[in-house]
């Protein structure tokens, strides 16, 4: 909370439906203001029945943002394309001048395709990335001067420890969603070099399959599908667990939902989580991952800077 009294704000980015919609409304129900973004956008804010299906294309921000008010919080519903950079920067500045103010940015837009290689057109390939790692690049390009104003912003993306299974079926998808993980690692170092110990930016990504839009096509198949899925109250508690952590401790982690909670919220039983009381969702994240840290990690030669090169053009 701020200091002064005055409600944070948080912006989240991919919040219409499922895991992005829980997080804004814990984030409200916590004292945040937020500001509730995707490119879902109904006119019609009394929809009926109320609230909809949160996995349910009836669920966008329009309503999300009513679910909100309605329960005590603050919020305020702004589409974005986060596929066009313009878009995505009209977000950020339509956000300050609501609320001359933002301390968390939470990146959860995502386009998925899974698929080998051969199987993924150009044009799929292309839109994941304007949608995945350009749109969340663009997002933290227009955040990051309102973050570093009091020194203590806060970054959540949601992407993928880095490892090799990933990559497997899903090349295309993987590129960009790993290269949004690179982002983590690469800003959190930018951020010790410049002395920001406040701020902080950390990834996340479930150690069990979520209950979504994107899972309700199977559960629909196949009925007992939803005993390996989790609430998405697992992400949103785990996130507010990340934001509430000493900034250092976070600060360029390549975190996983259930393992954070277990380490710094001390959570051991999570049957709480499962969609089916008494199931024991099936974890589908590895056990351990690898340690990207090199021996010689300090050791990074002569360093060049593009922005003090007289060549340097845009």
């Amino acid at each position: 909370m701020a200091a002064n009294g005055e409600k944070p704000v948080a912006l989240v980015v991919g919040a219409s439906r499922g895991i992005g919609r829980q997080v804004a409304i814990d984030l409200a129900a916590n004292g945040y203001a937020v500001v509730v973004s995707a490119k879902s956008y109904s006119k019609d804010a009394n929809t009926s029945p109320f609230p909809p299906n949160p996995n349910s294309r009836a669920s966008t921000i329009t309503t999300v943002g009513r679910e909100i008010r309605e329960a005590g919080g603050e919020a305020t519903a702004i589409p974005v394309d986060t596929s066009d950079l313009a878009s995505v920067e009209r977000l950020v500045a339509q956000s300050i001048d609501v609320y001359r103010r933002l301390d968390v940015l939470v990146y959860n837009s995502g386009a998925i395709w899974w698929a080998s290689v051969g199987a993924t057109p150009t044009k799929r390939f292309q839109l994941m990335q304007r949608v995945n790692v350009e749109g969340l690049y663009g997002a933290v390009q227009a955040a990051l001067p309102h973050l570093k104003r009091r020194g203590t912003g806060r970054i959540i993306v949601v992407s993928p420890p880095i490892y090799s299974r990933f990559f497997r079926g899903k090349t295309a998808y993987a590129v960009g969603k790993v290269g949004m993980s690179v982002l983590t690692k690469g800003l959190a170092m930018d951020f010790e070099r410049q002395g920001l110990t406040g701020m902080a930016i950390t990834s996340i990504w479930p150690a069990v399959s979520i209950e979504s839009a994107a899972t309700e096509p199977f559960s629909r198949k196949d009925p007992t599908f939803a005993n390996d899925l989790r609430k998405s109250t697992i992400f949103s508690d785990a996130i507010l667990a990340m934001l509430s952590a000493p900034a250092p401790e976070v600060n360029g982690q390549l975190e996983l939902d259930e393992d954070f909670l277990r380490r710094h919220a001390g959570i051991t039983d999570f049957s709480k989580y499962s969609v089916v009381p008494g199931s024991s969702p099936r974890r589908i994240m590895p056990a351990e991952l690898p340690d990207l840290t090199v021996k010689e990690q300090d050791d990074e030669g002569i360093r060049h800077d593009s922005t003090k090169e007289k060549s340097a053009k845009l």
